[in-house]
């Protein structure tokens, strides 16, 4: 079975997880409202994704 010869650097095992680090979520703008909204998502305050009504949102 094979084994390291040598035990990884504490700098080569964060060098190859620096991929895995969290990254703030990109908001783009609503074409009908302007407010941010996540892509590929309907917008939580009019309820528009790609230019038509998916879902029907009450105002408070």
């Amino acid at each position: 079975m094979a084994v390291p010869k040598r035990r990884t650097s504490k700098m080569k095992k964060r060098l190859r997880r620096s991929g895995q680090r969290w990254r703030a979520q990109k908001l783009n703008v609503c074409s009908e409202c302007g407010s941010a909204a996540p892509s590929h998502i309907a917008c939580p305050s009019c309820g528009y994704y790609k230019g038509r009504q998916v879902i029907t949102v009450d105002e408070l």
